[in-house]
Protein backbone atom coordinates (compact mmCIF):
# COMPACT_ATOMS: atom_id res chain seq x y z
CA UNK A 1 0.00 0.00 0.00
CA UNK A 2 1.31 3.57 -0.94
CA UNK A 3 0.80 6.40 1.41
CA UNK A 4 0.58 9.80 0.89
CA UNK A 5 0.34 13.33 3.14
CA UNK A 6 -1.71 16.76 1.03
CA UNK A 7 -0.84 19.80 1.98
CA UNK A 8 -3.49 22.15 1.59
CA UNK A 9 -3.08 25.99 1.58
CA UNK A 10 -4.93 29.16 0.97
CA UNK A 11 -4.37 31.15 -2.00
CA UNK A 12 -6.54 34.24 -0.83
CA UNK A 13 -4.20 35.78 1.92
CA UNK A 14 -0.94 36.43 -0.23
CA UNK A 15 1.58 34.76 1.86
CA UNK A 16 4.89 35.27 0.58
CA UNK A 17 7.25 31.97 -0.92
CA UNK A 18 8.94 32.02 2.25
CA UNK A 19 5.49 32.25 4.92
CA UNK A 20 3.94 29.46 2.45
CA UNK A 21 7.11 27.10 3.17
CA UNK A 22 7.05 27.22 6.53
CA UNK A 23 3.42 27.31 7.00
CA UNK A 24 3.65 24.04 4.83
CA UNK A 25 6.26 22.54 6.83
CA UNK A 26 4.30 23.25 10.31
CA UNK A 27 1.15 21.57 8.36
CA UNK A 28 3.21 18.77 7.51
CA UNK A 29 4.95 17.73 11.02
CA UNK A 30 2.06 18.43 13.33
CA UNK A 31 -0.07 15.67 10.75
CA UNK A 32 2.66 13.75 10.87
CA UNK A 33 2.58 13.85 14.71
CA UNK A 34 -1.31 12.85 14.87
CA UNK A 35 -0.55 9.30 12.91
CA UNK A 36 -0.12 5.96 14.32
CA UNK A 37 3.30 4.55 15.02
CA UNK A 38 2.23 2.33 11.88
CA UNK A 39 1.38 4.61 9.68
CA UNK A 40 4.10 6.83 10.28
CA UNK A 41 6.50 4.22 9.72
CA UNK A 42 4.81 3.38 6.46
CA UNK A 43 5.22 6.39 5.08
CA UNK A 44 8.66 7.08 6.16
CA UNK A 45 9.93 3.78 4.52
CA UNK A 46 8.02 4.69 1.19
CA UNK A 47 9.74 8.06 0.30
CA UNK A 48 7.20 10.35 2.40
CA UNK A 49 5.24 11.01 -0.86
CA UNK A 50 3.70 14.81 -0.15
CA UNK A 51 2.16 17.15 -2.48
CA UNK A 52 0.74 20.81 -2.02
CA UNK A 53 -2.49 21.91 -3.30
CA UNK A 54 -4.19 25.06 -3.11
CA UNK A 55 -7.59 25.98 -1.46
CA UNK A 56 -9.52 29.25 -1.79
CA UNK A 57 -10.11 30.00 2.06
CA UNK A 58 -10.41 29.27 5.25
CA UNK A 59 -13.91 27.90 5.20
CA UNK A 60 -12.56 25.24 2.64
CA UNK A 61 -9.72 24.23 4.73
CA UNK A 62 -12.20 23.45 7.56
CA UNK A 63 -14.70 21.39 5.28
CA UNK A 64 -11.48 19.53 4.23
CA UNK A 65 -10.48 19.04 7.62
CA UNK A 66 -14.05 17.75 8.70
CA UNK A 67 -13.89 14.89 5.82
CA UNK A 68 -10.21 13.77 6.69
CA UNK A 69 -11.73 13.53 10.34
CA UNK A 70 -14.51 11.11 9.15
CA UNK A 71 -12.42 8.85 7.61
CA UNK A 72 -9.85 8.68 10.14
CA UNK A 73 -7.06 10.48 8.29
CA UNK A 74 -4.53 12.41 10.49
CA UNK A 75 -4.78 16.10 10.23
CA UNK A 76 -3.99 19.31 11.09
CA UNK A 77 -4.90 23.18 10.47
CA UNK A 78 -1.72 25.62 11.32
CA UNK A 79 -2.55 28.93 12.43
CA UNK A 80 0.10 31.41 12.58
CA UNK A 81 1.34 33.03 14.90
CA UNK A 82 1.32 36.76 13.39
CA UNK A 83 5.34 37.37 13.90
CA UNK A 84 5.72 38.35 10.45
CA UNK A 85 3.30 39.12 7.14
CA UNK A 86 -0.26 37.13 8.78
CA UNK A 87 -2.34 38.46 11.69
CA UNK A 88 -2.31 36.34 14.60
CA UNK A 89 -4.34 33.04 14.27
CA UNK A 90 -4.31 33.26 10.19
CA UNK A 91 -5.07 30.02 9.44
CA UNK A 92 -2.75 28.92 6.55
CA UNK A 93 -3.07 25.41 5.68
CA UNK A 94 -4.24 21.54 6.49
CA UNK A 95 -2.47 19.33 6.11
CA UNK A 96 -4.13 15.50 5.83
CA UNK A 97 -2.35 12.39 5.93
CA UNK A 98 0.02 10.76 5.97
CA UNK A 99 -2.49 7.62 5.30
CA UNK A 100 -3.25 5.49 2.04
CA UNK A 101 -2.68 7.06 -0.81
CA UNK A 102 -6.28 6.56 -1.94
CA UNK A 103 -8.12 7.62 0.84
CA UNK A 104 -6.20 10.85 0.88
CA UNK A 105 -7.36 11.33 -2.99
CA UNK A 106 -10.93 11.15 -1.87
CA UNK A 107 -10.66 14.01 0.90
CA UNK A 108 -8.04 16.32 -1.57
CA UNK A 109 -8.13 14.98 -5.42
CA UNK A 110 -10.54 17.52 -6.66
CA UNK A 111 -8.01 20.49 -6.01
CA UNK A 112 -5.32 22.07 -8.04
CA UNK A 113 -1.58 21.63 -7.37
CA UNK A 114 -0.01 24.93 -5.73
Amino acid sequence: MSYKQAIVARTDIGMGEGKLAAQVAHAALSAYEDADDRTRKAWKGGGQKKIVLQASGEQELFRLADVAEREGLPNAIVRDAGHTQLDPGTVTCLAVGPGPEELVDEVTGDLSLY
